[in-house]
């Protein structure tokens, strides 16, 4: 498959949107889990320099400026879902959501990949 190209630099990765979707475990919390709501091509950016980004990075976190096409599918996104690497399988939280800057397109700032599940 090509990668996406529109304006810029091509959208070479493909990623998932997980939305969280836990489920009552009887003791008045939820137990973590995930949906996925969305998949498309985005271009991840590896952030360095900053203080924030050198302590996520001493605490072996990486952090990504990642651009995605908007779209009406990502309208509810927000710092509580998280981000899949479609290929590789790693997981990255959603830090940031900004819609304001570019109306073509969504950045975001995630981190990871989390420690893996299972």
């Amino acid at each position: 498959m090509k990668p996406s190209r529109r304006g810029g630099a091509a959208l070479s990765q493909r990623v998932a949107f997980d939305e969280p979707a836990g489920s009552d475990d009887g003791y008045g919390g939820k137990t973590p889990d995930w949906a996925e709501r969305f998949r498309c091509d985005t271009e991840m950016r590896h952030m360095g320099g900053a203080e924030a980004v050198r302590a996520a990075r001493e605490a072996a976190v990486r952090t990504f400026k990642v651009r995605v096409p908007a779209c009406s599918d990502l309208d509810g996104l927000t710092e509580a879902w998280r981000m899949r690497d479609v290929r590789r399988g790693d997981a990255y939280n959603v830090r940031d959501v900004d819609r304001i800057t570019d109306r073509n397109w969504i950045w975001l700032v995630a981190e990871g990949p989390l420690a893996k599940q299972g």
